[in-house]
């Protein structure tokens, strides 16, 4: 007979790697964290590791994962606030997301290397589409919302969602290219907000918001990142 694993046990011990390996990755980086490391902080044995993950890549894929899950949760209160307008979400939800990666900058900082790689192609890829399934519901609500006031005039909201989630992860790829250039010394802070404020400034198109009106951008978590 087939052992039938607890699925409760199961999520445990796979969160436990999960742990490991945040810990690990903020500490030295992904690039010099090895399955070893893994193995030795979680008291486990090879085997084990492979029953839940078959490469280290599929590892980061994990930690990826809970990332976008927990960023996703932090700002699920403000997004579902019925006393909260719907322009007042749209600005939040960003303020929140760059607040949450905030209080993980040694994580973020262990991941930013390796997320470019070639050989991460493959984690980019579902990490993107996970975005989109994750964000396009949360997106479409607001813009609803927005409708409903009067403060955005698009016409269709679940389409203009997708254009907004797919703004936001082009977003997210000028953030990672802003911050490694300023990081080379190769581009300069006004760069930085020019560039940032284009994309505010896109999202109000989109949305059909009054100019000036979804302006997201808080100066001391831009400073934090690139100043």
């Amino acid at each position: 007979m087939a052992r039938t694993l607890d699925p409760a046990v199961y999520a445990v011990r796979r969160d436990t790697f999960v742990d490991a390996a945040q810990h690990l990755i903020a500490a030295k980086g992904y690039e010099q964290m090895s399955i070893s490391d893994v193995l030795a902080a979680t008291e486990a044995s090879r085997g084990a590791f492979y029953h839940y993950f078959d490469s280290k890549a599929a590892l980061l894929e994990a930690v990826v994962e809970r990332m976008v899950d927990g960023a996703i949760a932090s700002i699920d209160p403000m997004v579902t606030d019925p006393t909260q307008s719907a322009a007042a979400k749209f600005r939040g939800f960003f303020v929140g997301i760059a607040r949450f990666k905030g209080d993980r900058t040694e994580l973020l900082l262990g991941l930013l290397d390796t997320w470019l790689s070639d050989e991460n192609a493959i984690v980019r890829e579902k990490f993107r589409r996970r975005l989109v399934d994750r964000l396009t519901p949360v997106m479409t609500a607001i813009i609803s919302q927005g409708q409903a006031e009067g403060v955005f005039t698009t016409a269709d909201a679940p389409a203009n969602a997708r254009v907004v989630v797919s703004l936001i992860q082009g977003a997210n790829d000028a953030a990672v290219d802003l911050f490694l250039g300023r990081r080379a010394g190769t581009i300069s802070y006004e760069h930085v907000e020019r560039t940032l404020d284009a994309y505010w400034r896109a999202f109000e198109r989109v949305l059909g918001a009054e100019p000036g009106s979804l302006v997201v951008v808080d100066p001391a978590l831009i400073r934090q990142w690139y100043g």
